[in-house]
């Protein structure tokens, strides 16, 4: 049976020869996407030297260094201001962070993308981190380049799984424009956008990111973005124990951040006032954080850059697990437009800034770096995302086996303690649920010959209204059967009656159907699934071959439950397969006679 022309047709993978123009078509939008980046990092530049400091130029700065005073606090709520009415009257998507509203484009929207958002989303973005907003540009990015992304797929022919790996393309491209982390980009986009681990969209995502880093070294820059000083290779036990506890306690930041970002967004939902102004409000929070702590503000890559080098004070290191989380859980709960990467950096970076100081010294920067991936991997549970992405932005290869203890652990801890990430909770909140868990169906290893039923009946083809009493007898015997397959004498299998019209059947064969929809027993019961959801039928004959077409067996929904059973089965039930026997176990007490 497994040299059958079904079983030799089955393979490791599903894709087809219709990968290829699919991937060229994303390395365009990788190179197109690093363009992108490279215009939003301007746009933030000329706002932030335009409201802080008067000035038309595009470089990147710090709206630390202002000499604005206490008009400061004005700047994050005009900002704030603006994007309000921009969300209002433009499109109500800007809002936000960006990769929730991606999730939300590839899961619910058919992976389509207002073309306005391809323009509003940047923009506003731009405004709110030039206006000091504590935001990174990744967020923005990954949606920006996944809305043009979408649109260009959009001007093909294209199913919607094609244009779901365009866009996921164009935002893992944007983020490997940014940091300069194409590989990073490429485990964001399987652990957080598509939802699937299938070459047909891991091979275009993944050559849209490497061309968009290849083409960033000649728009934006090389990498890395934050170098460090070479750590050692070996850390030791109190190292290793180091790195859990920091795991450990970046697990408990990132629950804080994320129950501290809905709390705030919950309280303004109470407020009785549109949901135009609430970005204002958190504009005025983050003003008045400015004031207290100026380094809280925007981007802040030139603080990230300084945390890793380990020639932070104290004071620093405060202000930004104060002010700097504060600011960002109000202004991000308001519904203002922004990333979260880089916050999540700083916060991390600080949190190890504060474990230097009572963890073993392993060189400069080497605490905050790990405590760095372990945010990542806690607040957004993409623990493989977090590793790599600090590997690429420090390209300190000694980190990985600290950075992998780190990021699982405080990975463990957030899916032990919450049901969703500050991601999926976003998604969650709008009335739909996903499961980010990747697994093996059942219905691809288990196989129609694994749960169809042999015990049936079968009406002979040349049957008349002589034999109807005693096969209608036979037919009903069976309660559970309710399709019956129509036979020659060696078995060749005609065509399928129903059981409702078995008296039609016999009478006049009216509920003969000739070209009666099979299966066959080395099909997995995955395409079992789809041949029944494509025609409609939920039960299917199963033959052995297309030519002899040999009944062996009826297949149907039920039958497919025992996959399932069986999944259900592995996960729930224990036992004990191995015993230790002692060696005097088999000798009985006897007992004392006198």
């Amino acid at each position: 049976m497994k040299n059958s022309a079904a079983f030799r047709e089955l393979g490791d993978f599903t894709a087809t020869i219709r990968v290829i123009p699919i991937a060229l078509l994303a390395m365009c939008i990788g190179v197109f996407s690093t363009f992108v980046a490279w215009a939003l990092l301007k746009l933030i530049g000329l706002f932030t030297n335009l409201f802080y400091f008067g000035t038309i130029s595009t470089a990147l700065s710090s709206p630390a260094g202002n000499h604005l005073g206490w008009w400061a606090v004005l700047v994050p709520m005009g900002g704030a201001l603006v994007i309000g009415f921009m969300a209002r009257y433009g499109s109500e998507r800007i809002r936000g962070h960006g990769i929730p509203e991606a999730i939300e484009s590839i899961l619910i929207n058919g992976s389509r993308v207002q073309p306005r958002l391809a323009i509003l989303k940047p923009l506003s973005s731009a405004i709110s981190i030039g206006s000091g907003g504590p935001f990174g540009a990744e967020g923005p990015i990954i949606m920006t380049g996944g809305a043009f992304g979408s649109m260009i797929a959009q001007f093909f022919h294209l199913t919607n799984a094609e244009r779901k790996t365009l866009l996921v393309a164009g935002a893992a491209a944007g983020m490997a424009a940014t940091f300069a982390s194409p590989v990073a980009a490429i485990l964001l986009a399987v652990e957080l956008l598509l939802f699937e681990w299938k070459p047909r969209s891991a091979i275009p995502v993944a050559l849209a990111s490497v061309a968009a880093g290849a083409a960033r070294r000649y728009v934006i820059g090389l990498g890395p973005l934050f170098p460090v000083p070479p750590h050692p290779i070996f850390i030791g036990p109190e190292g290793l124990l180091g790195c859990a506890l920091a795991g450990l306690l970046a697990g408990m930041l990132s629950g804080l951040l994320t129950l501290g970002v809905y709390a705030v967004e919950d309280a303004f939902q109470k407020l009785p006032i549109h949901w135009m102004w609430w970005p204002a409000i958190g504009g005025l929070v983050v003003g008045i954080g400015g004031l207290i702590f100026p380094q809280a503000l925007g981007v802040g890559y030139d603080t990230i850059g300084s945390l890793l080098q380990g020639d932070v004070p104290r004071y620093m290191i405060a202000g930004i697990l104060l002010v700097k989380s504060i600011i960002w859980i109000v202004s991000l709960g308001s519904g203002t437009s922004g990333g979260v990467l880089a916050p999540l950096l700083m916060m991390g970076g600080a949190l190890g800034g504060v474990e230097a100081m009572f963890l073993p010294n392993e060189g400069a920067g080497f605490w905050p770096v790990v405590s760095m991936a372990a945010i990542l991997g806690g607040t957004m549970r993409s623990p493989f995302t977090g590793i790599v992405f600090a590997l690429e932005l420090t390209h300190d290869i000694n980190l990985l086996l600290p950075l992998t203890v780190a990021a699982f652990i405080a990975h463990a801890f957030t899916t032990l303690t919450l049901k969703r990430s500050i991601l999926t909770e976003k998604v969650a909140r709008r009335g739909y649920h996903l499961s980010r868990e990747y697994a093996v169906d059942p219905l691809e290893i288990l196989f129609a010959r694994d749960v169809m039923r042999t015990n049936i009946v079968a009406l002979p083809a040349n049957s008349g209204p002589l034999d109807q009493p005693r096969l209608l007898n036979e037919a009903h015997g069976q309660l559970g059967q309710m399709l019956y397959p129509v036979v020659t004498e060696n078995g060749r299998l005609e065509g399928v009656v129903t059981r409702t019209k078995l008296r039609d059947f016999f009478n006049g064969r009216d509920g003969l159907h000739e070209d009666a929809v099979v299966c066959y027993p080395d099909e997995p019961l995955r395409l079992v699934v789809y041949r029944m959801a494509e025609t409609g039928r939920t039960r299917l004959p199963v033959i052995d071959d297309p030519e002899s077409r040999k009944l062996i067996g009826i297949i149907s929904l039920d039958d497919l439950l025992k996959a399932r059973i069986r999944d259900f089965d592995e996960e729930r039930r224990r036992e004990r397969v191995l015993r230790i026997r002692l060696p005097f176990s088999r000798l009985r007490h006897v007992p004392e006679t006198r």
